[in-house]
């Protein structure tokens, strides 16, 4: 089985595709991948040289130098020594081909079509040797990382950066609305149906007990809830953090009341809390239907 799967080179500066390794594969996977290169490649003057983006089974790494950026998704199992060994191998093959004043010239999507060749025959070494001839290659890429590793992104943070390329940062990280969000699923009308419940519960509830630490863990647990249906609903930075944050501040109210609700009344508040977390954090934002194969 094939660890590299696909390679692809562009330039930094606005995203143009000088030259990408043909594709034979119609893995689902794969294709989504390829889609979200060509977002990636937008954002990359706005991004680390190195970066990585990881995803079910296949992982997306890139490596920037001189104006060029040089892509590649390969199988989880391949370690990203030995895949940004292959991007620094391949940025040799390439800055030997071409200058970079043809670089800066082109105007045109693929004008180095030709190198799709030399792609393939690196490729085909990696994907059968499991990789570089050199061993000490590799035993530098590995210190090199050790050192500085790559960054780890999502493709919420190459949203974000695109946005702030562009002078949108302002609206995408104000109010998030600017992305679009995967279509509500079932379960996410469940899960908001069922916070609004809670909610409204800690409301109710909140003003039938004296004491003020009481009143407090009912209100505190009321705007929690009402924040995860939120972040649901709509795209935010940081969105992982902000889920687990109301996650804790929702057991930790429970747990205070505990006397005040019975086992049964807190297991289903706090299942409620984790089915919600668990669905923010799977709602994805859309990429757009965009191909960068050829």
């Amino acid at each position: 089985m094939s660890l590299i799967l696909f390679a692809f080179v562009v330039r930094v500066g606005d995203g143009l595709p000088l030259s990408a390794s043909t594709d034979f594969l119609h893995n689902k996977e794969l294709q989504e991948r390829k889609q979200q290169l060509k977002v990636i490649s937008k954002s990359l003057s706005s991004l680390p040289e190195r970066g990585t983006v990881k995803g079910h089974e296949l992982n997306i790494h890139f490596l920037s130098s001189e104006g060029v950026s040089y892509m590649t998704v390969c199988a989880c199992s391949l370690p990203a020594a030995t895949a940004f060994c292959f991007l620094e191998d391949l940025r040799w093959e390439f800055t030997a081909c071409f200058e970079n004043s043809a670089v800066a010239l082109a105007s045109r999507p693929y004008p180095f079509l030709e190198f799709d060749s030399a792609i393939q025959k690196l490729q085909q070494h990696y994907n059968q040797k499991g990789g570089p001839s050199l061993e000490v290659t590799l035993a530098e890429v590995q210190e090199d990382l050790r050192t500085s590793p790559p960054q780890v992104l999502t493709m919420e943070d190459v949203a974000l950066s695109n946005g702030a390329a562009n002078g949108h940062v302002e609206q995408t990280s104000a109010s998030g609305q600017s992305q679009r969000l995967e279509p509500i699923s079932a379960p996410g009308i469940l899960s908001l149906v069922l916070n609004i419940m809670c909610a409204a519960l800690n409301l109710i509830r909140g003003d039938d007990y004296d004491g003020l630490w009481n009143v407090v863990a009912f209100l505190l647990a009321f705007l929690c809830c009402v924040c995860q249906c939120h972040l649901y609903l709509f795209h935010t930075c940081q969105k992982k953090l902000k889920s687990f944050t109301l996650l804790t501040l929702i057991i930790l109210c429970n747990a205070f009341l505990f006397g005040l609700r019975n086992i049964w009344q807190l297991a289903f508040h706090m299942s409620v809390a984790c089915l919600s977390t668990l669905l923010t954090l799977h709602r994805k934002l859309l990429d757009k239907n965009m191909d960068c194969g050829v």
